[in-house]
């Protein structure tokens, strides 16, 4: 949730604020308010304010014209208008280029319908109390009221927000609230802030338990109607057992210990989180690379398996099973049983086997058995069908998938496992921008684990747009291509209710993608949730798109992407960025494996 701190004109004040993880901060240019900046104030002031925090100027019923000249003067990002301006007032403003607030006194009686024409012409809405000025009467208005709002403009929540209501704002639910503004409540004069009070309610407000968000799982494996465990009589000793133990496990204290001195000691955490200059110039915004390509093995499979690994050493198994697509996932699994001296057991597609060659001689090579799977299209679904069945075979193993499918509880223990890297975002972000929160997260979806990892801090913060990028092969409609959300539909695959690709009569659609860790017919229940509820939105890349993107980041950047993470980096070129927008991608994992791959594309060009 984005926060606004609006009435500023003391440089000092000012200057204390922007030590605070603020997102917008308001300056009024309106005569009659007591926090009117004055008629001499000093451009400098605005100059101070870090990047990262946009400045917003606030008019009431001012000429066009005026506005624009204060705005280039004093560097606004944003334009309030505050008072009676109409649809075309606001239109003006934003064709100039600038982001536009609209504000409106609610009460009682307010008629939503009249922001029907306001739409297009308007960033953002802003519902401030009802009084006889315009604003700063230090009410609140029933904030009930907005349950009649049903537009598609976000908003701000305005209007006499002070630290006693911080429970209120937590228990307010929206779908279109994108931030608070806040005022006279937190003053110490007009126009001078109560710095502690400020920061005491971010730290307040922003507080939220992922346990308590509506993006979690729930108590039966269901993320909306996506989920559960719809699994043969044969698995079901083994699901119930894993499932009664591993969040017992995993919050265990030992448990903590344990992982976190393997993901610091020999994963290599925290990945460095890496401005990327020549492709953000390129972009024309802020891009950053979290780097999981920098863990050992190369992946962030390792965080899962790391995980995995520790939940089965405490339950005693000693057979470990795993499937594969891209490979990443069996070299993660074969090198955590080798640290640990279990036995392994890998399946994989007999295509797979061919083209991600590097990969199976690492697992071999760190005592992996692997056994290619030769049904079906020979890729990520049959492997996964053939570790199916031998652990029904045998029960005493554990079965370590690698991605956020499977039954309940796989994938909300291996989200969390792989929560690692948006916590780390979050903090890396603090530090070198003053806001853990950026305006986007990306991330390539196959089965779904990096995304789910790097969504999963950031799933109740709404103002943060989270996009998966699907595999499109060789086009969306050309039927050679692992575009699930795109063109799937909602069916049952590896014991999981999700979004797959089927034909009519319910059989799963053989998938296609250049990438192997992005073949796969179906998306992990989460993610089929984020795509029904609009939480994220999900983009298709063709195999020419990502090659294309893989060679730009290597000639740019001096980074060689996994073909996965080339997935995500092509995204950039279908979205339109802002100048000082942050924009982290997840780079999942390093090209190593695939450079037969990119010598062929080199070769052909």
């Amino acid at each position: 949730m984005k926060i606004k701190v609006c009435g500023l004109r003391d440089k000092s004040n000012i200057k204390e604020l922007m030590a605070l993880p603020l997102d917008y901060v308001g300056f009024i240019f309106y005569s009659k308010s007591a926090r009117y900046v004055g008629d001499d104030f000093d451009a400098e002031i605005t100059k101070m304010i870090p990047l990262h925090i946009r400045k917003v100027g606030v008019f009431v019923n001012e000429a066009a014209e005026k506005i624009l000249t204060l705005a280039k003067k004093y560097q606004l990002d944003v334009i309030q208008l505050h008072g009676d301006e109409s649809p075309e007032d606001c239109q003006q403003i934003k064709d100039s280029g600038i982001e536009v607030f609209k504000a409106f006194q609610l009460n009682e009686d307010f008629q939503f319908e009249r922001l029907e024409a306001y739409h297009k012409a308007c960033d953002y809405f802003l519902f401030d109390t009802k009084s006889d000025s315009y604003g700063g009467s230090g009410e609140k208005f029933n904030w009930e009221i907005l349950k009649k709002y049903k537009g598609e403009t976000p908003f701000f929540l305005s209007g006499g927000i002070g630290i006693d209501d911080v429970e209120a704002v937590k228990a307010f639910q929206h779908s279109k609230l994108f931030g608070l503004d806040v005022n006279s409540g937190f003053e110490r004069s007009p126009a001078v802030k109560n710095v502690v009070l400020v920061e005491e309610f971010l730290k307040s407000v922003r507080k939220k338990k992922m346990s308590n968000n509506k993006y979690a799982v729930n108590e039966r494996g269901y993320y909306g109607q996506f989920g559960g465990a719809y699994i043969p009589e044969l698995l079901r000793a083994n699901v119930d057992e894993l499932r009664e133990n591993y969040l017992k496990i995993i919050n265990s204290e030992k448990f903590q210990k344990d992982y976190k001195r393997l993901l610091d000691t020999y994963v290599g955490r925290p990945t460095p989180l890496t401005k990327v200059a020549n492709l953000s110039k390129r972009f024309g915004t802020n891009i950053y690379l979290k780097r999981e390509d920098l863990t050992h093995t190369g992946a962030h499979k390792i965080n899962n398996t790391v995980g995995q690994i520790l939940i089965a050493k405490y339950m005693g198994k000693t057979r470990i099973i795993a499937e594969t697509g891209a490979g990443q996932h069996g070299v993660a699994t074969a090198t955590v049983c080798a640290l640990f001296g279990l036995e392994c057991i890998v399946y994989m597609g007999a295509l797979d086997i061919e083209r991600q060659a590097p990969n199976v001689a690492r697992m071999k090579m760190l005592g992996a058995k692997v056994v290619p799977a030769i049904s079906g299209n020979q890729t990520l679904k049959d492997a996964t069908n053939e570790a199916i069945r031998d652990w029904i075979a045998n029960p005493h193993s554990f079965y370590l998938i690698g991605s956020v499918v499977g039954p309940h509880p796989y994938p909300d223990m291996v989200t969390r496992l792989q929560s690692i890297i948006s916590k780390e975002i979050r903090e890396q972000l603090t530090k070198e921008t003053g806001n853990p929160n950026p305006n986007y997260v990306i991330a390539c979806v196959g089965g779904g684990s990096n995304a789910a990892g790097a969504f999963y801090h950031y799933l109740d913060e709404e103002d943060v747009k989270l996009v998966a990028v699907e595999a499109s092969g060789l086009g969306v409609n050309s039927g050679e291509t692992a575009a699930t959300i795109t063109i799937g539909d909602i069916g049952f695959i590896h014991g999981s209710k999700t979004m797959l690709m089927h034909d009519e009569d319910g059989q799963i659609t053989e998938p296609y993608s250049i990438s192997a860790g992005l073949d796969y017919p179906g998306v992990g229940p989460l993610h089929a949730h984020l795509a029904e509820t609009g939480r994220a939105q999900f983009l298709s890349v063709t195999d020419q798109e990502a090659l294309d993107a893989a060679m730009v980041l290597a000639q740019s950047e001096g980074i060689i992407p996994a073909l996965e993470s080339a997935h995500a980096l092509a995204a950039l070129e279908q979205m339109t960025f802002r100048k000082d927008d942050v924009v982290v991608v997840n780079l999942s994992g390093r090209g190593d494996k695939d450079m037969e791959t990119y010598m062929k594309e080199i070769n052909n060009l």
